[in-house]
């Protein structure tokens, strides 16, 4: 018979879930997920992360065989889309990378209980699975539930003319017309599938700019890069109504005519999954935001009940959850775990892609923090160059006083995996000299954030 007693019971198999449930069972927990999805992963797995970023790199060689090979001497003719292929390749993915969650769980003695879990009191989690009720015990329970699109009032969404990200991961045709609600980080990735397979893509958003919370002056740089592109881009635009009529679909805007198009994506943000979950049943309220409150180590008002990801404040990031859990789990077990919310990186994995690791100039400047900027263009580099995307540069800002680093934002080719580097020296409370004195592989994208470093002190070699 199946235990139904664990050390740890862990809500939710998303990137924050199976990853702390991991974790546990690698320091010697034993340690049961309850997870509500067939699929192991999550929303970031199954409908988010990793299918768009199938759909992103897809979509870009489809649009660099029709528009750039011939500038590399590589004439192609004939190059057509066949959106069924590329959207099985995109599910055969998601389903290799679930299986291997699974495969994980079996190999880490992971105990995993399929169906909706709710707390019933200290130590207890019920879970409704197909045969029925199933109740669980633990000495402690972690909540890694994720969180769902956010909805905006006006907008009736019908799963198919008008829906979120998840049906906008599989269109079964591309769109003629697609209108994107909100100018954030999905919105512009998956504005930017299918404008690249041949939409036109209106992006609405009611901030007077696009990418907020990210560096002001690389958001301008980046909304220029997709304008060329062909997307269009209606700021300070306050959305009233969208929804179906008939087989297409209609937005409606504040002192603006309204919008015929075929298909209308909602992305204005994700909201918190902490509905059903029992919490009342231990004593824990949500804030006004509908998230758990919890302490520096994740430990909620209920003790032994913990949280950790989306469901709690800050940004809604599958690596900050990952980050989490692991010091969560860690300081169960051995009284220490710790997330440095200053080095989280966060990138936008666009063509040209941004990326931003610590504080922006606009935080700096209203935090009266005194610093100084180093940028460089990726037109400068080399690599760059070959690579025939010159497009954007790299910024640093680093204390005025200590010369340690603050902040670095890119936007470029390969800045998602740029900005790790930058990461790892602010973890390290680097210094912008320390960067430029460290020796960087040449020719390569990397050392444009060497020449940034060194143009911190007015010292770049190439411009």
């Amino acid at each position: 018979m199946a235990s139904n007693s664990f050390d740890l019971i862990v809500i939710g198999a998303g990137p924050a879930g199976y990853v702390g449930a991991l974790r546990a069972a690698q320091l010697g927990l034993s340690v049961a997920c309850v997870e509500k999805e067939a699929a192991l992963g999550g929303s970031c797995l199954r409908v988010g992360c990793i299918p768009s970023k199938a759909l992103l790199e897809s979509s870009e060689r489809f649009a660099s065989a029709r528009h750039e090979l011939k500038s590399h001497g590589v004439n192609v003719s004939g190059v057509e889309l066949d959106l069924p292929v590329m959207m099985r390749r995109k599910d055969q993915i998601v389903a290799a990378l679930a299986t291997g969650i699974d495969g994980l769980f079996k190999k880490r003695k992971v105990t995993r209980v399929l169906g909706h879990g709710t707390l019933a009191g200290k130590g207890k989690v019920v879970v409704e699975t197909k045969d029925g009720p199933r109740e669980l015990q633990a000495k402690s329970i972690l909540i890694a539930t994720g969180s769902r699109p956010s909805p905006l009032r006006g907008v009736v969404l019908d799963g198919d003319r008008v829906g979120a990200s998840t049906e906008a991961l599989a269109y079964p045709v591309v769109p003629k017309h697609l209108v994107v609600i909100g100018a954030g980080v999905i919105g512009l990735e998956l504005g930017s599938v299918w404008r690249r397979l041949g939409a036109r893509v209106t992006v609405l958003e009611f901030l007077d700019r696009i990418l907020p919370g990210m560096d002001a002056e690389l958001a301008a740089e980046a909304r220029r890069c997709f304008e060329k592109q062909g997307m269009e881009f209606k700021l300070s635009t306050r959305v009233t109504s969208a929804r179906s009529v008939g087989g297409a679909a209609r937005v409606e805007c504040e002192g603006a005519p309204a919008i015929e198009c075929d298909r209308v994506l909602l992305a204005v943000g994700r909201s918190p999954n902490t509905e059903r979950l029992g919490l009342e049943s231990v004593g824990i309220a949500l804030d006004a935001k509908g998230r758990v409150p919890v302490d520096a180590h994740f430990a909620t008002s209920s003790p032994g009940v913990y949280a950790v990801g989306d469901v709690i404040p800050g940004p809604m990031l599958a690596h900050k959850a990952e980050e989490e859990a692991v010091a969560c789990v860690e300081r169960i077990v051995v009284g220490y775990g710790h997330v440095d919310y200053n080095t989280i990186p966060s990138v936008v994995y666009t063509d040209p892609e941004v990326a931003s690791v610590g504080r922006t100039e606009e935080e700096l400047k209203a935090a009266g923090v005194a610093f100084k900027k180093g940028s460089f263009p990726f037109a400068a580099n080399g690599r760059a160059r070959a690579l025939g995307h010159t497009e954007g540069r790299v910024k640093i800002l680093a204390d005025a006083s200590t010369d340690r680093v603050l902040g670095v934002h890119i936007i470029g080719a390969r800045a998602g995996d740029l900005i790790a580097e930058a990461a790892v020296a602010m973890a390290f409370h680097a210094s912008a000299e320390d960067i430029a004195r460290a020796c960087h592989a040449h020719p390569t994208l990397s050392e444009a954030i060497k020449e940034a470093a060194l143009a911190v002190s007015g010292a770049a070699l190439h411009i």
